[in-house]
């Protein structure tokens, strides 16, 4: 009698294409250490959906997901170089803790994600009103539209900003 119990799927989905992410992800990002933490990421955010799904084709699974951690580490080293830019060419420098810095990055990249989401009108006119300083007049001028498109624009992507609890309505 065998008492042997089957393998659990996800053990037997590290064993059989840990090996192979570690390479597909260290090809894409040049390191070998940034690839060996995202492809612990891939894994981790796979026990964290308690769902392990009947898989077909499980490179091609296991490289979705992964891909969608190299863009967030990409658009996250892009928003960390240009935050750290900013900062540079303030008069003053400004001491920042490790937590204020995380929570800054943080929020700059979950602006960044919403700014994704948006059309590229409400996107546009959202800049021109948060960044540039623009009015609701100023904004229709510049592009064309009625105040009232402005507002309509500018509401959906505050209304997004508020979804994500972010705070980047003030």
């Amino acid at each position: 009698m065998n008492t042997a119990a089957a393998p659990d799927p996800l053990s037997a989905l590290y064993r059989d294409h840990h090996g192979w992410l570690n390479g597909w992800l260290r090809r894409r990002l040049g390191n070998r250490c940034d690839a060996a933490d995202l492809a612990h990421d891939t894994f981790l955010r796979i026990i964290a959906s308690r769902n392990l799904p009947a898989i077909e084709e499980p490179r091609k699974y296991l490289a979705t997901i992964a891909n969608g951690l190299v863009v967030d580490r990409f658009r996250r080293q892009r928003i960390e170089a240009a935050w750290l830019e900013t900062l540079a060419a303030r008069p003053e420098p400004l001491a920042v803790s490790p937590e204020s810095r995380a929570l800054i990055l943080e929020t700059l990249v979950a602006i960044d994600r919403m700014l994704d989401e948006l059309e590229p009108r409400a996107r546009e006119i959202f800049l021109l009103s948060r960044f540039e300083g623009l009015t609701y007049a100023q904004i229709g001028k510049k592009l064309g539209v009625s105040v009232t498109t402005v507002k309509k624009h500018l509401t959906r992507a505050l209304a997004r900003c508020l979804i994500l609890g972010e705070g980047c309505h003030g």
